[in-house]
């Protein structure tokens, strides 16, 4: 207990912290869309997956209990790492030069604060209480109508397919951060760790901007 609290206070220890809490939630977000993915082969896997999750209370609460503790961490240690930053130079540059740090590092301090609140907005359309954004019903049980309905209205898919490009960027950076947090830092390993990055990221934000992109598309069928 001791060494964690020490771990927690130093800059090093705040770095790792943040580097393995977002390493969950990069694991969760995978698992989150490959079982999301599944509303393309039709509403019986889509809702029997969703079913069985549901049916599997150890799982889904375990998994939820994870995701709190890492989504804490991470905004914790990621508050604390901005203050001490800011701390340590409280004169602004006279100049600052970008052009070595890609647009991803420059957005994350932006990037971080939506995506939280798309987060709660995600979690509060889906899952608690669950919401009819347009002129349907919301299912407790029949996820490919809630999913189909809902990407139906071009303004939902919009604020989920912005949404999708933020998680992208800060995926990528977020990647490049933890390998060299980690210490996977070697000059001939750079060109790799970056190609690693925005291929994970890139990744993930095709394969969630397929969804609601599919559906306004026809290529998703409507629920019946």
């Amino acid at each position: 207990m001791e060494k964690a609290l020490t771990l927690s206070h130093s800059t090093i220890g705040k770095k790792a912290l943040l580097a393995v809490s977002g390493l969950v939630l990069f694991g969760f977000v995978i698992g989150h869309m490959l079982g999301n993915l599944q509303v393309f082969l039709g509403p019986e896997k889509l809702n029997a997956y969703a079913a069985t999750l549901h049916h599997t209370p150890a799982l889904l609460w375990g998994t939820r209990i994870v995701l709190v503790v890492a989504i804490i961490t991470h905004i914790t240690m990621a508050l604390q790492l901005m203050g001490r930053s800011s701390a340590a130079r409280p004169v602004s540059y006279a100049k600052k030069d970008n052009a070595v740090t890609s647009y991803a590092a420059i957005t994350m301090k932006l990037s971080g604060p939506i995506l939280f609140f798309y987060i709660v907005f995600h979690l509060a359309h889906f899952t608690v209480p669950g919401l009819a954004l347009g002129s349907y019903e919301h299912s407790a049980t029949n996820v490919y109508a809630n999913v189909v309905n809902a990407f139906s209205i071009p303004w939902v898919a919009a604020v989920y397919i912005i949404a999708q490009v933020l998680v992208g960027f800060h995926l990528y950076h977020g990647a490049w951060s933890m390998f060299q947090t980690l210490g996977l830092s070697h000059p001939r390993y750079e060109g790799k760790k970056k190609l690693a990055a925005q291929s994970l990221a890139l990744i993930v934000m095709i394969g969630n901007i397929s969804m609601p992109v599919c559906v306004l598309a026809g290529v998703i069928p409507q629920a019946t």
